[in-house]
């Protein structure tokens, strides 16, 4: 879809676009008229198809044809208009454009569409009909239009089908959706697409379409627009042109939009149709004439629904007066006692529908000469009655349009719809369009109860097509993830990956691999039974993708540390039986929810399933390393830079909730901190944050004080370095006071068993409370028991467990190790520089042979960094190990050292050894930078002066380039004769570098120097070693060289390295901090993982740790110090733990979110928008209040002038005389007094009824009753007049 926009825009890659539609002619065809059929209406000059007698093929000879038929005087051609339209001077993309027949299959039309077009696949199509020709629209209207129709249809993402002309109705339209494009994001414009739908017989020009090889794009200008013809609409965003091949004709598409219509309404919403649902399509009537009831009736048949726009305009009026009319009993109710007074009954119903119908259309259209067949087609329309809605402009606001729509669509769906459920349709409605606040107001109140089975469709429908809100609503709302997520259905979501994602390629990858491996074992093993092979290859079996590809490992009960060609013959193997582990529910729902998310890069869902998931520290990391991982892979910049947008929002909310952590509790933020997730693969938070590099995490006060504890061992972190150097060289100072150590917490009295309880209360949650069970204390207990044993068997004496608390600090292992690496320099220096005998039997030396076994010591614990260290495979810790670039150094240390060695044990190449020996001692004393790395002050310098090396050789770069133009020019000039080769790349590359520090020879270059300085011109002499004299022809261009070069290099190039220099220093100065506690992590890991003992004693320490791993399979305690296995009871306390600050951080983030002033400006903007509604409303009835009173005045007058007129005439006897104003009432009466007065201008005044009233009083006597309007009703031409005394 990427790939077609780029096509569309800006109307390049023309060759490329019709190479790819060229098949368009080969499928689509067009209509031409080719049997001339005389209009007698025009003088014989043209066909009653609206063309000239010229442009026909045939004419017709011996048969005189009365009708023009287009089914029968046409034929099919290949369609010459396609490609792209380009409206001339109207300064927007190009769109697509189509000429085809009017009986083109329209599911190949609807496929092109999608696919070569890249129009989106629509929620919801909604159909515009009525409103065509030059009348204008009502302002009402295309206020509808404005903000309700595009509102909906930008809400829903919907395809909005109109004539496409510039016109009526269909001008509204696109200038709604222009305005709404220009004020909308990107996103949200490509929601709105306007489709034209239009005869391409009423097209004006339509000449500059045509192009039988496609036009890439069309240039489409129109001029002098005469009055009978219309033109396109530029404000749309593809046209198809319906050709019947007629010319001039209205109407020509009608049959072809409606089958459009039907088959769109058999499509499936979502990506690549995977919605729950199909695409629901509505037809919106407005105005029109009486063409569009035919129109109507036939999209009904097909089942179509119709909003109809009453007050709009003739057709919409006259269909919403007979729904409206017919409605009410046609007559009064009858009890038949035969069957022929039923019939007869229902024969003059019948009869009379057909009259009040017969009346209405012609008293709409006095015109139209086939009333009869415009009644049959009302009589249908009034029979699908249940599939129109009538939306009425004076009672309904355009706010409500989309709400209304949707009603009418679940109208139409619960129609044919056999769902128990009443609202499982209009469910799935407003999750296809993603509208979250419907659904809340509508369907969530509280007044339905739902069920599992109603939600869980449209969950999967809401996980696939990126909608969280509605995730969100349904969880909340009853639908248990548990039972939801089983191991299928976490497969079919990995199946439903947009093929555009690069994860998508990934497991597509994998699984091609494995379905490879799949065949070579069909073909290569015999079969005993053939279903066994055919299952194999099913799609259900092996190609499909399965929890395999997605690293699901122990499910498919599979080791984490297998190889893959084994993994993928054991799930093959898997998947030739019944795959019983596909109906088990996944045992991390939200984890596994949260993974795919993130997998997807969808932001909203993926915080979300976090805000659900447990262990939110450690799986916040694991979603910052997956989302910067994929960002290395992706090519396309701005995913890239919302995937690191997002892992930064993870790596935040990690060092939130852990912040949240530490200030409630540290010993179980330490926990957090080292405790193994089975989860995650057994890892621990610290190392999720070394793989995804998450440097802010580790800069976090909580983290460094766990590693200045574990640096320091069970010594005080206060301890001074020169109490550590003095106990160093005089171990009895450990005895002493001069350290202080920690000493151990021991167990107590059962009370502290709830110790933690005011510390562990967290808004509610009483972690104790949790705790204080019966079984939990009876555990505790005998767990007290059972470590005090212990302590008892174990205990050490004083003087061995000190000495242990002092040697196994990594500080103290540090401290010998620089202290030994200090020696080791100092010895190696001694063999270079005084002690290097020659190859034997004279040499070596007695020392070089203990700084030979020094380096074995060396190169030892380097192999045991690499193969004994961490839990996984060999290749992962190779891997792993070759990743850090000091141990690259050490490497290259140790390969230079044993070349040199090998080598200075012959005399051949002694010299050669020698130097390589010298080159070695170089890495191993740059070695020490990463040392001083621990340093607090020294450490951000590194990594100042680190990066600053990068800028060094983009200035190596720079100069390089200057200096070879230099040196090349200045050698060719002054010794063009000396073609020695050494003395060449002296005076090229070497002198010119020495300009730059200064050292300028001008005795060679200047030649008013040259005679101080003996040189020769001899050729022979000059090879025997004699200084060669420079040529002084070019004097003057070798000095405009060199002065061009000094200021190049020396003060140009010079200052963009030191103002490269300041540049880098100032940004990572103020990261420096970050980074060096990053990096001192890994340093601490390092030393803490070493044995006690420093080189080239460590080979002791390696010989005891052999022992104690290998022969006596003894574990490590010192790993429990970064990696710590909790029982579930403990890990299950301590997720409770973090999982109640969570909510506690998030509830105050949510809390200052709302607080914030934009959140503010949103809800007075809200509050605003409700004052003008109400203002609106009250306008609206006081214009109502200000009619009303003007029709009770003109009632009460013309009522008064009725009462003078009957007094005065001989047709009424009066009893009493008329009433007269100005006299209180003698007597009231309760029932009123009917009056209808019909007006006519040509009769006078009629009186309808009236009926003359008279009172007694409680005396019983008569009484002159006075009458006063209570009531009016206005309504035709008639005014209803209730009166009472």
């Amino acid at each position: 879809m990427m790939k077609m926009e780029r096509e569309n825009e800006g109307g390049g890659g023309q060759r490329k676009s019709d190479r790819d539609q060229s098949w368009i002619p080969k499928m689509i065809k067009r209509r031409v008229c080719t049997t001339f059929v005389e209009d007698s209406s025009r003088s014989g000059a043209l066909c009653q198809c609206g063309g000239p007698r010229d442009l026909h093929v045939h004419l017709p000879a011996t048969d005189v044809f009365n009708q023009w038929d287009r089914d029968l005087h046409t034929s099919e051609y290949p369609t010459d208009a396609f490609g792209q339209l380009e409206f001339a001077g109207a300064g927007r993309r190009n769109c697509p454009f189509l000429r085809l027949s009017h009986d083109t299959p329209p599911d190949n039309v609807y496929s092109l569409m999608t696919s070569q077009w890249g129009l989106p696949i629509p929620n919801l199509v909604v159909s515009v009909v009525g409103g065509q020709g030059k009348e204008t629209a009502k302002p009402w209207v295309r206020e509808v239009i404005r903000q309700g129709l595009v509102r909906a249809a930008q809400s829903t993402g919907a395809w909005i089908l109109t004539s496409g002309l510039r016109e009526g109705v269909a001008r509204c339209v696109g200038e709604a959706v222009r305005d709404h494009c220009a004020t909308a994001s990107s996103l949200s414009q490509a929601k709105v697409i306007a489709v034209g739908v239009t005869p391409w017989g009423l097209i004006h020009q339509r000449q500059q379409l045509v192009n039988p090889q496609g036009s890439f794009p069309a240039r489409y200008y129109v001029h002098n627009l005469p009055h009978e013809s219309s033109c396109l609409d530029n404000n749309h965003q593809a046209f198809l042109l319906v050709d019947d091949g007629s010319v001039g004709h209205k109407g020509s598409e009608t049959t072809f939009r409606a089958n459009l219509e039907d088959i769109i309404s058999h499509q499936r919403t979502g990506i690549w149709g995977s919605g729950s649902i199909e695409i629901p399509v509505l037809c919106v009537l407005i105005s029109g004439d009486a063409t569009m009831i035919e129109r109507v009736d036939l999209s009904l048949k097909n089942n179509t629904p119709w909003l109809v726009l009453a007050g709009s305009g003739l057709a919409a009026d006259l269909i919403a007066g007979i729904l409206k009319d017919l409605s009410t009993p046609l007559s009064p109710p009858v009890s038949p006692t035969s069957q022929s007074s039923t019939e007869e009954s229902m024969k003059s119903t019948s009869i009379e529908l057909r009259d009040r119908v017969r009346e209405r259309i012609q008293k709409h259209f006095p015109a139209e000469t086939e009333v009869e067949k415009l009644v049959d087609q009302a009589l249908g329309i009034y029979h699908n009655r249940d599939l129109i809605t009538i939306f009425r402009g004076d009672h309904d606001g355009p706010d409500d349009l989309d709400t209304i729509i949707l009603k009418a669509l679940v109208r139409a769906a619960k129609r044919d719809s056999s769902d128990s459920s009443e609202y499982t349709e209009e469910l799935k409605l407003a999750v296809a369009w993603n509208r979250v606040d419907i659904a809340k107001t509508e369907l969530f109140n509280g007044d339905i109860h739902w069920k599992y089975e109603d939600l869980e469709e449209s969950m999967t429908d809401a996980l696939v097509n990126n909608k969280p809100d509605f995730v969100r609503l349904f969880v909340e709302n009853g639908l248990n993830i548990l039972h939801y997520l089983t191991y299928h259905r976490l497969e079919c979501l990995y199946g439903s990956v947009s093929e555009c994602d690069l994860v998508s390629a990934f497991l597509r990858r994998r699984l091609q691999e494995r379905v490879s491996l799949a065949a070579s074992q069909t073909r290569l093993t015999p079969q005993p039974d053939d279903n066994h092979s055919a299952s194999l290859t099913a799609p259900s079996a092996a190609r499909d993708l399965t929890l395999y590809e997605p690293f699901y490992y122990r499910t498919l009960g599979l080791d984490q540390g297998v190889a893959s060609r084994k993994a993928m013959k054991y799930v093959n193997k898997l998947l030739l039986n019944e795959s019983m582990y596909r109906q088990q529910r996944c045992m991390s729902p939200w984890i596994s929810l949260f993974i795919w998310a993130v997998l997807q890069n969808r932001r909203e869902m993926s915080i979300y399933f976090w805000k659900m998931a447990g262990e939110s520290v450690i799986g916040a990391l694991a979603g910052c390393k997956i989302l910067r991982e994929l960002s290395k892979l992706e090519t396309d910049t701005e995913t890239k830079l919302s995937m690191k947008e997002l892992a930064q929002t993870f790596e935040n909310l990690a060092h939130d909730v852990f912040s949240e952590c530490y200030q409630s509790n540290e010993e179980r933020s330490f926990k957090l901190l080292i405790k193994q997730s089975p989860v995650w693969g057994s890892a621990t938070c610290l190392q999720m944050a070394t793989a995804a590099d998450a440097r802010l995490f580790f800069s976090h006060d909580g983290v460094q004080t766990l590693l200045s504890e574990i640096w320091w061992g069970d010594m005080d972190s206060k301890t001074e370095v020169w109490k550590l150097v003095s106990c160093f060289f005089l171990p009895p100072f450990i005895y002493t006071n001069l350290i202080r150590f920690r000493q151990e917490e021991n167990l107590e009295n059962p009370e502290q068993f709830n110790h933690g309880k005011e510390l562990d209360s967290t808004d509610g949650v009483e972690l104790a409370d949790i705790l204080n069970t019966d079984d939990d204390i009876e555990e505790c207990s005998a767990l007290r028991k059972k470590t005090k044993a212990k302590a008892t068997t174990q205990k050490r004496p004083f003087i061995f467990h000190r000495w242990r608390q002092f040697w196994f600090a990594p500080v103290t292992s540090f401290l010998g190790n620089v202290l030994m690496y200090f020696l080791f320099l100092f010895l190696f220096a001694y063999v270079l520089l005084i002690d290097f005998k020659p190859p034997p039997p004279h040499g070596p030396a007695p020392l070089e042979f203990v700084l030979y076994f020094w380096v074995f010591t060396l190169a030892c614990e380097e192999i045991r960094q690499t193969f004994f260290t961490g839990s996984t495979t060999v290749k992962q810790r190779m891997k792993l190990y070759i990743q850090d670039i000091w141990n690259k150094c050490d490497i290259t240390a140790l390969a230079l050292f044993i070349l040199g060695l090998l080598c200075r044990m012959f005399p051949w190449s002694f010299n050669f050894g020698r130097a390589v020996l010298c080159l070695d001692y170089t890495v191993f004393t740059l070695r020490l930078i990463h040392i001083f790395a621990v340093h607090k002050q020294l450490g951000p310098k590194i990594i100042i002066v680190g990066k600053m090396v990068k800028d060094v050789f983009f200035f190596l770069f720079f100069l390089g380039v200057w200096l070879m133009a230099y040196g090349v020019a200045n050698q060719a000039l002054l010794y063009s004769y000396d073609s020695r080769p050494g003395w060449v790349i002296r005076r090229v590359f070497y002198r010119p570098y020495m300009h730059i520090y200064g050292q300028i020879p001008l005795d060679e270059i200047d030649a008013d120097k040259r005679h101080e300085k003996q040189c020769t011109n001899n050729a022979s002499l000059i090879h025997e070693g004699a200084e060669p004299c420079p040529e002084s022809d070019a004097n003057w261009l070798v000095l405009i060289l060199l002065s061009v070069y000094l200021l190049v290099t020396n003060i140009l190039l010079v200052n963009l390295l030191i103002a490269m220099f300041s540049y880098t220093f100032n940004k990572v100065q103020e990261h420096s901090d970050v980074y060096w506690k990053f990096q001192r992590y890994n340093l601490i890991v390092e030393y803490h993982s070493r044995p006690c003992l420093s080189p080239p004693f460590i080979i002791i320490s390696h010989l005891h740790i052999f022992i104690k791993r290998v022969i006596q399979r003894l574990p490590s305690m010192k790993s429990q110090h970064f990696m710590l296995d909790l029982t579930s009871k403990e890990a299950s306390l301590l997720n409770t733990w973090e999982s109640a600050l969570k909510e506690n951080l998030l509830s105050t983030q949510g809390k200052k979110q709302r607080e914030s002033d934009t959140e503010r400006l949103k809800r007075t903007s809200t509050k605003v928008e409700n004052v003008l509604k109400q203002m609106a409303e009250i306008r609206d009835h006081d214009r109502r209040l200000r009619k009303l009173e003007s029709e009770v005045e003109y009632c009460s007058s013309a009522l008064s002038w009725i009462v003078d007129a009957l007094s005065q005439s001989d047709f009424v006897k009066q009893t009493r005389p008329p009433p007269s104003k100005g006299l209180c009432p003698l007597a009231t009466c309760d029932d009123p007094v009917p009056f209808r007065v019909a007006f006519d201008s040509n009769v006078g005044i009629v009186l309808v009824s009236y009926k003359p009233y008279m009172a007694r009083a409680a005396d019983g006597e008569d009484q002159v009753v006075f009458f006063s309007i209570s009531g009016v009703k206005v309504g035709g031409n008639s005014t209803l007049l209730r009166i009472s005394a």
